[in-house]
């Protein structure tokens, strides 16, 4: 630690730390515009500039550390002010430069109430200016459906620039010109072709980029904001959700160091307009081979007949892949009270299974452990169409240097290095048995497109041995991990949401002819056959509303508050940001009442109730926040499974990474972007 006096107080602070850190560490406010935590340093600004005794001149502190300052003549520590004169007619300075060709049009501006430099122009800037000359004019540019640009507000910072050459790893921005002429632009202003580009507009302290489908549409001070788990992947981002009565109008990322940083996708954040289209507003019925609005004692009455004259093991219950946890435990309650033993939530035909452990199913490394590990081996997975924000800390870890980095699977461009092994299960087994311990926290990432497929235990079993041979489990290290790209298949995994004794699994229900009533809670992403009386829970009218016979409108994730698990094991609470459409009820409240009807009423009657159900049955649910650390053991079961396996590719599920969900393909802006990326003008697709 090193001793520093900031504005005549002294801390100790560690001597990798700029100035800029220092004086926040003392409790001094710093401005800036181009300095940001999780970026290079690039000095451009000058707004941060302080006063170090004995420098010539004020030096901007987000450049200097705390390491290159001289003690006083007789070893006194350094010491820096905050607030002199000096200071503050140099920051008085760098703002009216700031303000020379700056448009003022904040009235009419999107980041007004929120824009840094309206904050810091109120704080250090003048009430005139000495300048008199005509304002620089640039051009607009055009650079893709997500964000939107007003380039005469630019202040050339390039933190866009730096995030998308740091964090993203595309590299889309830079700048062109010198001087007066300076612009920042994409290349020949195509397109950006990252999944995370929206965080730009985050990140812009100016207006110059912003979000342009929430363009126009609201002011700060007006929406109400709620915290909430994202459900487009298996990562759980925490988000904010922005509202204005019962419509939801833009979605931002929250801070949380372990999952997402300050980073979300593209396809969390722009989603808006999803969550409004094709809506489920009323109960429906099939009647002469058209879906016909019913009431709910209709609806009720017709699924009560139903199942009155069916076997309970000809009856199936699947779950889909946004459900929260508490309406997956109401689910497996009805089809428990109901005798059926089927009943699954991976309804993608993925083997994992709990009779293993949690270990054998969890990202078991943690999000955050990805920066401790020392190497990496991805098998059957592609991280970057997956969950963009976890690739990203993938990429992190990779800049640090010495990470090396194995790929078995598809050949994609995940924005870093890596040594290509192979493309199927011929290497892997190739793998398995000439494998040696590698480092001091080796570490295995498992993609559904190794256990999506009907020999998805063996391969999962030849990726477990892999991992022992590498030493993946050791002393306070556990680097088996595996990636789901479905928000709610660990708390249905955790919760025995599986075929019970001679049930059937999601592909083998959907069979045709294989049962007589299926219960879809909604599960969009598997086709049932013919023969079947499809009920359809859901928020949108998808693939499992149209193969319906009778459909329940249920309430999106945004509109109900419940319990997500992540791919890490980490119990998250989401809160509730607006009421659900029309006639639209929670999904617990549903099959509450749903249960009375078929007789087997379930045993609470308020959301309190059923947490406390779930809570109580599951203990670990009721650690928000934490991740559970599983037991090592799950590793040496998994590598005993054994199995054959096919000869053929590890390809990963997510084909179009933009259109992955119901509430995504009813989105206009994730069918424009996929649009662009099926035309090639986002690059992300395999070589």
């Amino acid at each position: 630690m090193t001793k520093i006096v900031v504005d005549g107080r002294e801390v100790d602070v560690p001597a990798d730390y700029t100035l800029l850190q220092a004086c926040e560490a003392a409790g001094a406010e710093i401005p800036r515009f181009c300095f940001h935590e999780r970026l290079s340093i690039a000095g451009n600004c000058r707004m941060c500039l302080v006063e170090l005794k004995g420098a010539p001149k004020p030096v901007a502190s987000c450049a200097w550390g705390v390491r290159d300052c001289r003690p006083g003549p007789n070893g006194e520590p350094p010491q820096v002010s905050t607030k002199s004169a000096v200071v503050k007619k140099a920051r008085h300075g760098i703002m009216e430069f700031l303000l020379i060709n700056h448009p003022l049009d904040c009235p009419i501006c999107d980041q007004g109430g929120e824009c840094d430099l309206q904050d810091q122009a109120m704080a250090f800037g003048v009430a005139g200016s000495r300048f008199h000359e005509n304002k620089r004019a640039v051009e607009d540019k055009y650079i893709g459906p997500i964000v939107r640009t007003s380039m005469n507000r630019c202040i050339h910072c390039t933190r866009c620039v730096r995030f998308t050459s740091e964090v993203a790893g595309t590299g889309d921005m830079g700048a062109i010109g010198r001087g007066e002429d300076m612009e920042i632009t994409t290349y020949l202003e195509s397109s950006m072709g990252s999944e995370l580009q929206g965080n730009v507009a985050d990140l812009c302290p100016v207006g110059a980029l912003l979000q342009k489908p929430a363009a126009f549409k609201a002011r700060p001070w007006e929406m109400n904001k709620t915290q909430v788990v994202d459900v487009m992947d298996a990562l759980g981002s925490n988000i904010r959700v922005d509202s204005r009565g019962r419509e939801v109008l833009r979605i931002l990322p929250r801070i949380n160091d372990d999952v997402n940083e300050e980073w979300i996708s593209d396809k969390t954040r722009h989603i808006v307009d999803g969550l409004k289209a094709q809506r489920l507003d009323r109960p429906y019925i099939r009647r002469d081979g058209r879906l016909t609005p019913a009431s709910w004692a209709e609806a009720f009455a017709a699924i009560a007949a139903k199942v009155g004259a069916t076997d309970p093991k000809r009856m199936g219950f699947i779950a889909g892949d946004l459900v929260s946890a508490e309406d997956m435990f109401a689910f497996k309650a009805l089809a428990d009270r109901l005798g059926s033993p089927n009943i699954d939530c991976r309804q993608d035909g993925s083997q994992l299974h709990p009779r293993h452990g949690r270990g054998s199913y969890l990202f078991n490394a943690t999000v955050a452990g990805i920066e401790r590990a020392t190497s990496l081996l991805i098998v059957g997975s592609n991280p970057r169409r997956e969950s963009p924000v976890l690739n990203a800390r993938i990429r992190k870890r990779f800049l640090k240097g010495d990470f090396p980095i194995q790929v078995i699977g598809e050949r994609a461009d995940l924005t870093y290095d890596y040594d290509y092994l192979g493309a199927g299960t011929d290497t892997l087994k190739d793998l398995a048995a000439t494998v040696e311990k590698a480092g001091e926290r080796p570490m295995v990432i498992v993609g559904q497109g190794a256990l999506t497929r009907r020999d998805g235990a063996a391969v999962l079993a030849l990726a477990a041995k892999v991992a022992q041979g590498l030493g993946a489990v050791s002393e306070g290290w556990n680097g088996f991990s595996v990636l789901h790209t479905a928000a709610s298949r660990v708390a249905g995994l955790d919760l025995g949401l599986v075929p019970g004794e001679g049930g059937l699994d999601a592909l083998a229900m959907a069979e045709p002819g294989a049962l007589d009533v299926v219960y879809l809670l909604g599960a969009d992403e598997v086709a049932i056959g013919p023969g079947a009386f499809v009920v359809y829970q859901g928020s949108h009218g998808d693939r499992g509303a149209h193969r319906a016979d009778v459909i329940l409108p249920g309430a999106a994730y945004t509109e109900k508050a419940g319990l997500y698990v992540n791919t890490e094991g980490r119990v998250q609470q989401s809160d509730r940001a607006v009421f659900p459409p029309g006639e639209a009820r929670e999904d617990w409240a549903i099959l509450r009442a749903l249960s009375d009807q078929l007789g087997a009423r379930l045993p609470f009657d308020s959301y309190r109730a059923l947490k406390a159900a779930l809570q109580a049955a599951v203990p670990h649910f009721a650690r928000v926040e934490h991740v559970v650390p599983a037991t090592g053991d799950a590793l040496g079961a998994l590598a005993a499974v054994g199995g054959e396996v096919e000869r053929s590719a590890l390809r990963s599920p997510v084909a179009d990474f933009y259109l992955t969900n119901p509430i995504a393909r009813c989105s206009a802006v994730m069918a424009e972007c996929s649009v662009l990326l099926a035309q090639g003008h986002m690059q992300q697709a395999a070589e």
